[in-house]
């Protein structure tokens, strides 16, 4: 697999899983929120969307540079789940797999933002995690996007789980897709009603 992208709210297990999968494909693992600090200019409109865009545009950058030099399975996070809308127009003729991770199970993750919050760090949001999980969960698939619903499960038996669809999976390369409208997906910098 040439790219393996995860998606979902917070606290669902995203970075967890994608750690795992770095370590048992031995390809690259990039987080959005790896790019180094930077100064924001005075004449940025909206901060915020300033701040996401040069953080999308540098992940984008990091991918297709350790593709270009021949690394797969590239493993990438922890952006907003409205770039996912995004990603079977920049990807497609290549092979990559989403995995959108949700939980059928609200209570679920609301107690991993508990723990997140008492033993990680990270973003704290317990007020929103469950509709941010009810947006993401309930918007339509897109081109080469699987669904696991991670409620009852363990860490391990997530990347069972995941292991076995990407090692059985068969990207479609060449497919027709229009984007939906952006609203029915998440954003934490535009915040879709969330906060």
């Amino acid at each position: 697999m040439d790219y393996i992208f995860i998606i979902g709210p917070s606290a669902v297990g995203k970075t967890t899983l994608a750690k795992e999968l770095y370590l048992h494909y031995g390809g690259v693992y990039i987080e959005q929120n790896m790019v180094p600090e930077f100064a924001i200019p005075d004449t940025a409109e909206d901060i915020g969307v300033f701040e996401e865009q040069l953080c999308w545009e540098n992940t984008l950058a990091q991918i297709r540079f350790f593709h270009n030099r021949g690394f797969q399975n590239i493993v990438a996070l922890d952006f907003d789940d409205v770039r996912a809308r995004e990603l079977p127009l920049l990807f497609k003729g290549s092979d990559f797999i989403t995995l959108k991770l949700v939980s059928s199970d609200p209570e679920q993750i609301r107690r991993q933002m508990t723990h997140r919050k008492n033993n990680e760090g990270g973003l704290f949001a317990p007020d929103r995690v469950e509709r941010s999980n009810e947006v993401i969960r309930g918007r339509m698939l897109l081109p080469n996007e699987v669904l696991i619903d991670v409620a009852g499960k363990t860490k391990e038996e997530v990347l069972a789980e995941a292991v076995t669809i990407i090692d059985s999976f068969h990207p479609d390369r060449d497919y027709d897709y229009v984007p939906d409208d952006e609203r029915h997906y998440l954003s934490w910098v535009q915040s879709r009603q969330l906060f």
